[in-house]
């Protein structure tokens, strides 16, 4: 790819002036005593926070409280809020700002800012109850991390397992009061989530030792993990079965929460609202829209902006993949997509399509990462895998989504892919993973687990716009990289950016406009060119994790405009590899930070 064509890109983006440039900031006196010391000052806090946080622990493989879950109480969430105040104050009173290096600043600022938004999180806690999200609803989430988080490496790692498991009545009991009162404030999940949390909450609790049958999701997990135990020596035969025997006993102690989540759940259906299910419906829900927005986003854009930009997108994106269409001899978008339609009919898949899928998708990964040199100087290390995503929380059409690697590599990056419904366009699968792993999040986890510099904080803070800005942005690039074998892989990377345009305007169209759902699904199959089962699982994500979606589009915007206005400053002293590093080699950051860093690396290199 050419600069122009990055030029291009951003060409007539007018429109996107709430992302403009931010004022420049006064020169900071570099002082490396003082940037040593707020990184002591931050690690110190960081530490406090983790050890309020236990499952952050265990994703960055520490063994810290890993017979317990966070305290996500109202009570457990005020807290860390007040600790947090306490912390940041702590930060302003022993620490002049401007006597910090450039990017001290920046972690000042980012720590800083970090108090702000958990100040709007808190606030809009009741738009946030534990089971609402498609995504993230607690009968599921806290499954899938014992499965694909919780590491176990020893007998004492088992034994918090099994603790972790007599813990999660519990924290379900919690969730059920939280989205109680939720409820009663008129904020209700949708009756499509109501009935996936009660057929969810049956499947976790369905089979050996709830019953007979194949081994519920969790027993197998820790059947897995034990058996592994053994087969290494790091346990006997005996200890083996001691420790599934206690993981049978706390299992069948669960069972009478998950059919209290049943019961809930159940009391919930008649009520439970379809049809017009936004945030614009609930009360308070346009200021907790804008609120999420922001969050998402890093940026100050409305609603009705963010909807716009999202339209001119579609626009620009369907010209181009017209011109590509042209150019492989069709006569536009709509006879290529035809074309590929007839060629590859969506199937139901089997366990041979599967195994296919994965195998492709693995050997994508391999193959991007192959690449990665002539444009990044921070390579990944760690192992990455496509696997596919667990039988509970599974749904035809869902999302892809990644995983990062623990700091040590011992849990290997990973990419999640439903297998579910029926199969689409494999000329889609290496665009798809250029997201999701290289040069997307998956490299971007890899590196950022492993920095070594700066505060450890920075490890783990992550922002939508950001993150998915780069996943995105990562899509483009691997064009540049030579990684699209064929006009149907280029292609197809364009009508994955279609889809992210097309979420732009579906997200507030929900959420601000009073779009139904049956509407929503509508736009995403004839303009988001997304087929019916994925369309309906993205707009229910959309409906239950409102403004994560638009943050894609807006994020890898703001980079690719970046990235071109670099290229225009520095003619040939720009440096490809200099310009990723600096992008993803010290974490994620709010986009009015990134901006203000690639401004600082452009007078950099002009000297």
């Amino acid at each position: 790819m050419k600069n122009s064509l990055l030029l291009a890109a951003v060409a007539g983006l007018a429109l996107l002036s709430p992302l403009a440039p931010v004022a420049a900031q006064p020169a900071a006196v570099a002082a490396p005593a003082e940037d040593a010391r707020l990184t002591a000052f931050l690690d110190a806090q960081f530490a406090e926070e983790i050890a309020m946080r236990p499952q952050l622990a265990t994703r960055l493989g520490m063994r810290q409280g890993n017979d317990r879950f966070d305290d996500n109480s109202d009570a457990g969430e005020l807290k860390a809020l007040e600790w947090r105040r306490a912390s940041v104050a702590k930060l302003k009173a022993g620490f002049d700002r401007a006597k910090l290096s450039p990017e001290a600043q920046v972690n000042y600022d980012i720590w800083e800012q970090e108090l702000d938004r958990a100040e709007l999180s808190f606030k809009n806690r009741l738009f946030r109850p534990p089971f609402y999200s498609f995504l993230y609803s607690a009968h599921s989430r806290l499954p899938d991390f014992m499965i694909n988080t919780h590491q176990v490496q020893d007998a004492g790692d088992m034994r918090a397992y099994n603790a972790r498991l007599r813990a999660m009545p519990a924290v379900l009991d919690e969730a059920i009061a939280q989205s109680r009162v939720s409820s009663q404030a008129g904020i209700r999940a949708p009756k499509f989530q109501i009935e996936r949390i009660i057929a969810g909450s049956r499947g976790l609790t369905s089979g050996a030792p709830f019953g007979e049958g194949a081994p519920a999701p969790l027993m197998a997990d820790a059947t897995a993990k034990v058996e592994k135990l053994r087969s290494t020596g790091k346990v006997t035969a005996a200890e083996a079965d001691a420790l599934l025997a206690d993981t049978r006993a706390a299992l069948v102690a669960l069972k009478p929460a998950y059919d209290r989540v049943i019961a809930w759940a159940q009391s919930e259906l008649p009520s439970a609202p379809a049809g017009r299910v936004g945030a614009v419906s609930l009360p308070g829900g346009l200021d907790y829209y804008a609120a999420a927005l922001k969050l998402n986003t890093t940026t100050d854009l409305t609603a009705e902006q963010i909807h716009q930009i999202g339209r001119q997108e579609v626009a620009r994106i369907e010209a181009e993949q017209d011109a590509l269409a042209k150019q492989a001899g069709f006569a536009d978008r709509s006879a290529f997509y035809a074309d590929r339609e007839k060629r590859f009919p969506p199937q139901p898949w089997t366990d041979a399509s599967r195994k296919e899928y994965l195998d492709a998708s693995n050997a994508a990964v391999a193959k991007a990462r192959a690449l990665l040199p002539k444009y990044f100087a921070t390579l990944p290390e760690y192992r990455m895998e496509v696997v596919r995503e667990p039988s509970f929380s599974e749904v035809a059409g869902g999302a892809a989504h990644a995983g990062a690697p623990s700091p040590d590599g011992s849990r290997p990056g990973r990419v999640y892919v439903h297998l579910a419904g029926v199969t689409g366009d494999p000329a889609a699968i290496q665009d798809l993973m250029c997201h999701e792993a290289v040069p997307g999040h998956v490299t971007q986890g890899d590196i950022q687990v492993r920095q070594s510099a700066g505060p450890k904080f920075r490890k783990t803070t992550g922002y939508v716009a950001f993150g998915e800005g780069w996943g995105l942005y990562s899509e483009l690039l691997c064009k540049e990289m030579g990684v699209y074998a064929s006009p149907a892989e280029d292609f197809m990377r364009l009508d994955a950016e279609l889809f992210r345009a097309a979420r732009l305007v579906v997200d507030t169209g929900i959420h601000a406009k009073g779009w139904t759902e049956d509407e929503a699904i509508q736009y995403m199959m004839t303009t988001g060119r997304q087929p019916l089962d994925d369309s309906r699982s993205e707009v229910r994500r959309y409906i239950t994790l409102p403004g994560q979606a638009t943050g894609y589009k807006i994020g890898m915007l703001k980079i690719v405009e970046l990235r071109a206005k670099a290229q225009t400053a520095l003619g040939a002293r720009f440096d490809i590899k200099g310009f990723h590093d600096l992008l993803i080699a010290s974490g994620s950051q709010p986009l009015s930070i990134l901006e203000r860093r690639v401004d600082a690396w452009i007078a950099a290199k002009k000297g």
